[in-house]
């Protein structure tokens, strides 16, 4: 099993492409149908875990293993993955139709959490099987979210982060009650859980001043547990190092004040605990391939 697919490895395999802007994008989003899909109408799925969010609407008889339970889809059903969950899904019957949007956390920036719904919990319920008239509906939030954003409207950013949390919230009042249950309170969950509120306590960093945690040191002192006992619960449950998830944090916070704010580079160096802005500039460009003066000009 391939340990984690990249969005990037998604593009390659599904559109033979990668777009352009990606790596300088602060959130990625996509929507499509399965027959935009290079080669076939639907291919078969690897078994693994992805480093995005996909919501799927799947049409057709169909398997999916997710995790250590295989589902089977018999007619139509909505699909909800998440980067901590492996999965895969295996056609059965021929007729095969539906859309897909992927998304990354930091889409939603500021806007919200799709993550804080039960249907990207580790413990959730991931797979939601729906009525013809249930369908009905998932096909036209699918097809309003394809049309708008293949035009031209400046807004339509924000009409595709409505449309997810219109597809979460309804899927949730779908769910039998007793059906949702609550995350994993396991004590690997409960450390990454606390991390992760200690990460995101940390931004705006316009609120704070500027970064005090940046280490993986740093929070494991904070959270009083010792920093190898911190990476093999993150490793475990995100399937990423402390310090990577870090790094993902303030490099995205740092596409956000390039773009929407006045400040100097180095004031935003500073904001965000690099000593130097030399050290922000090797930071940024290594992450994204381009300088933070070449990302603020795009």
């Amino acid at each position: 099993m391939k340990m984690v697919e990249t969005l990037e490895d998604f593009y390659t395999e599904r559109f033979s492409a990668v777009p352009t802007n990606l790596k300088s994008e602060i959130g990625h989003f996509n929507v499509f149908k399965f027959d935009d899909l290079a080669g076939c109408s639907i291919k078969p799925i690897p078994y693994s875990r992805r480093g995005y969010y996909k919501i799927s609407l799947i049409q057709g008889r169909n398997k999916v293993h997710f995790s250590d339970k295989t589902i089977e889809i018999k007619k139509q059903a909505l699909l909800f993955a998440n980067p901590q969950i492996p999965y895969n899904w295996e056609q059965i019957g021929k007729n095969q139709n539906g859309f897909s949007c992927v998304f990354t956390e930091s889409f939603f920036h500021h806007f919200g959490n799709p993550k804080n719904y039960s249907v990207f919990h580790p413990e959730g319920l991931p797979i939601l099987e729906l009525s013809d008239k249930q369908v009905k509906w998932a096909i036209q939030v699918f097809s309003e979210m394809l049309t708008e954003w293949t035009s031209d409207h400046k807004h339509k950013y924000d009409k595709m982060r409505v449309s997810v949390f219109e597809l979460l919230y309804n899927t949730e009042k779908l769910i039998p009650v007793a059906s949702i249950r609550k995350n994993a309170t396991n004590a690997s969950q409960k450390i990454t859980t606390q991390f992760l509120e200690l990460l995101e306590r940390q931004f705006p960093v316009e609120d704070v001043g500027t970064l005090r945690l940046r280490s993986a040191s740093d929070f494991a002192e904070k959270l009083s547990v010792h920093v190898n006992h911190l990476n093999k619960a993150l490793k475990g449950v995100v399937n990423k190092s402390t310090s990577v998830i870090i790094q993902e944090r303030i490099l995205v916070e740092s596409k956000i004040l390039l773009k929407y704010t006045n400040k100097d580079i180095s004031e935003i160096a500073f904001a965000l605990g690099f000593k130097e802005t030399t050290h922000f500039h090797n930071f940024f460009k290594k992450q994204t391939k381009i300088t933070p003066s070449q990302f603020r000009t795009d």
